[in-house]
Parts: structure tokens; sequence; C-alpha cells
């Protein structure tokens, strides 16, 4: 099985002002750490980020721009993306079939939108996955807090399956390369 780790939207704009998700410094040290363990690996390792026409995520911007304090390499492989879903309109797909990608091992930001969509999407395409538990992050909501969304997230991800995928839900720490 071929893997891939997928850091989804680690931004300065998510990760500090307003829009600064939950416990982000923690979560950025522990995508770090996957990231390392990933490359020390083999492993290709994808950075997506979101960006819009007009907006706090316009391409180029400071916002747009990766998180001060997430590690990259410049091996790394970059898409970038103008919805949740990190595979729609983008080159996401084609990169993992050039490189018989049948795994992911998934984490980032925002917990119930671009991680879960993405997710799902992957999952939906045949993808056998694996979402980091401690490795994603959103912010409150108004009805619920990040810790409760993020654990809601956890909990019905992992319930998915299929005949030809499944999506397993574990620790960051637990992630096997």
């Amino acid at each position: 099985m071929s893997t891939a780790l997928l850091i989804i939207d680690v931004q300065n704009g998510l990760c500090s002002g307003e829009e600064e998700c939950f416990d982000i410094q923690r979560v950025i040290r522990t995508i770090n750490d996957l990231s390392a363990k990933a490359r020390a690996a083999g492993w290709p390792v994808i950075l997506v980020q979101h960006e819009e026409l007009e907006g706090s995520l316009t391409h180029g911007c400071d916002a747009w721009q990766l998180a001060d304090g997430l590690l990259t390499d410049a091996d790394d492989l970059r898409v970038r993306k103008t919805t949740p879903d990190a595979f729609y309109q983008t080159d996401l797909l084609s990169l993992l079939q050039a490189r018989s990608i049948d795994r992911l091992v998934v984490c980032g930001l925002q917990t119930d939108y671009c991680v879960n969509a993405t997710v799902r999407q992957a999952h939906a395409l045949g993808y056998d996955l694996v979402l980091a538990a401690d490795a994603h992050s959103t912010v409150d909501n108004g009805s619920m807090t990040a810790e409760q969304i993020i654990a809601n997230h956890n909990n019905r991800l992992g319930r998915l399956s299929s005949a030809v995928s499944r999506i397993d839900v574990v620790p960051a720490e637990a992630v096997r390369f």
C-alpha cells in the first residue's frame, strides 16, 4: 500500500486572529511530527492551500501563506483549491494516481469544512484513509465548541466504511510509517 500525508489549509489566516483554530500551536506541532515521519519514510507530503478570488485568503496574501511554524520541504507537493473539497477542480487526484497512492493520512484545518469534505470525497473515490484524530482543528460555531466539533467528526468519520475503502481515526502517534 502506498501512502501520502495530506496537510489541509494550515495557513496564516486560520492560525491567528479572528479565525484562529482551537489549540493551533499544538496541532501544528503534531502535524510537524507527522510530516517529519512521513518524509523519513519516503511518503509524499501534500500541502493544500485554500484560496478565494476575494476575501481573506486571496492567493499570495499573508493570510493565504502557509502558517508560521509549519515545517515544509522543497520536495513537498502543493495543491491550490477554491472549495472545501481538495479534489474538486484541482490536480490532487492526478498527483495521487501518478504516484500510485492508495492510502491517505489526513490532517489540517478546518475539521468541519475542508477536512470533512476532503475525507468524504477521498473515501468515495476508494482511498483508504487515516484521520489523525489530534492533528486537525476548527473554531467554535455558535452551537458547538471546537473541541465538540472535532470529537463529533472523529466519531462520525470513523464510522464510515464501504466495500472498497475504510477510514481509521487514530491519534497521530499511532500512525504507522
